[in-house]
């Protein structure tokens, strides 16, 4: 086979360059427009949250809802270390500083460590929680959804509320999982904290491109969220601005090519579905590699195959693939182990470390078919 395999490349249904061409006729390219109201509203519909706003990506989302939080310079932020770089950079932002927790089987936060760490290393004062060994506040946590898999953290939000510690879901890779039994039952990701986040970056499971949403089911919340992203306005007709805001709005062009990929993401959740299937159908009973399993309390969107490597040549693995124009990928460098966030806390991380060292990303496009994944499969098993 002579084509090269890509990750996650975006895939187009026909719709996109007529969304795209109206939307640039109209003259309304920039942050606002039918489409980009058309397309909050598609995400809410297709999210069940009741307010939606655009914006640029993910990481302007996550910065939008920690600030709309009230995380402030001094305060503390809970986070995994398992996460892309973003979910930590929107704590900076913040001038917070974040906390990193260890991954459950699932790659997400291990809620049992953060319970832990609540209940013995922490303590509650005037209604607030305060980390006993840094003094600092313990405003919030990111909870990640981690390539699609719905988190499991019923435990934790019960003690989170009791702690006034708002509950921030980074769902930028989740759009279309849901959890399908327990406390969160037919509920999306990113609707059950406080906010939610969502990105539409082009290896996304739809994109716009760029761009990214805030969730939310607070009216406050949403007004707080769009008010600060649209460089928090106060009388725009005389440029009156009382606090510090962001140019974080999405454009009405990027907008009209995300709402004609929403339009299409149930045929690209099943597609989703297909291709992990057959990854475990390929890998069924093998000694030397696994597929990774979803959780088996939601219904999740298989954004992103995981293949871990039990014969401990995850590196070989990985030569192999790309030697044959397949492009498979590391998982991402643990976050406390990056050289810029090294003196942070952290809190008891086994898990995550064994997940990187044995774990890869494999080519997950809608556009494979069963003789890519096959062939996938036999360069790796060769």
């Amino acid at each position: 086979m002579s084509k090269r395999i890509p990750l996650s490349e975006p895939f187009f249904f026909g719709k996109e360059k007529d969304y795209v061409r109206d939307a640039i006729e109209s003259t309304w390219i920039s942050g606002s427009g039918k489409y980009l109201e058309k397309f909050e509203s598609s995400i809410g519909e297709i999210t069940d949250s009741p307010y939606v706003v655009a914006c640029m990506n993910g990481t302007s989302a996550l910065h939008l809802a920690l600030t709309a939080a009230g995380v402030k310079s001094g305060d503390e932020v809970l986070a995994p270390t398992l996460t892309f770089i973003s979910s930590i950079n929107s704590i900076l932002y913040s001038k917070a500083s974040p906390v990193f927790f260890d991954s459950d089987e699932f790659f997400n936060i291990d809620q049992n460590k953060v319970i832990n760490f609540l209940e013995n290393n922490c303590e509650q004062k005037n209604g607030e929680t305060f980390n006993k060994r840094t003094g600092k506040r313990v405003a919030a946590i990111i909870v990640v959804h981690v390539w699609g898999n719905a988190c499991n953290f019923e435990k934790l939000i019960k003690i989170c509320k009791e702690g006034n510690i708002l509950i921030i879901e980074d769902a930028a890779e989740s759009l279309g999982t849901r959890y399908t039994s327990g406390d969160f039952k037919g509920k999306h990701t990113g609707t059950i904290g406080d906010f939610g986040c969502i990105s539409f970056n082009g290896n996304k499971i739809i994109t716009a491109g760029v761009g990214g949403a805030v969730l939310t089911a607070s009216e406050n919340s949403f007004k707080k969220v769009d008010y600060l992203s649209k460089q928090a306005k106060d009388d725009s007709f005389n440029y009156v601005h009382n606090e510090m805001g962001f140019n974080y709005r999405l454009s009405n062009i990027n907008a009209a090519l995300g709402l004609a990929q929403a339009e299409n993401l149930k045929a690209i959740l099943v597609k989703k579905n297909e291709i992990h299937n057959l990854y475990k159908k390929y890998f069924k009973d093998n000694e030397k590699f696994k597929v990774m399993d979803t959780p088996d309390y939601a219904q999740n969107n298989n954004w992103l195959n995981i293949l871990k490597v039990l014969n401990g040549n995850k590196d070989a693995t990985l030569k192999k693939l790309n030697d044959s124009g397949i492009e498979a990928r590391p998982i991402w460098k643990l976050c406390h182990e990056q050289e810029y966030l090294k003196h942070f806390e952290v809190i008891e991380i086994t898990n995550a470390i064994e997940q990187v060292n044995s774990c890869i990303c494999l080519p997950s496009s809608i556009g494979l078919n069963e003789e890519d994944i096959k062939f996938i499969s036999g360069v790796i098993n060769e």
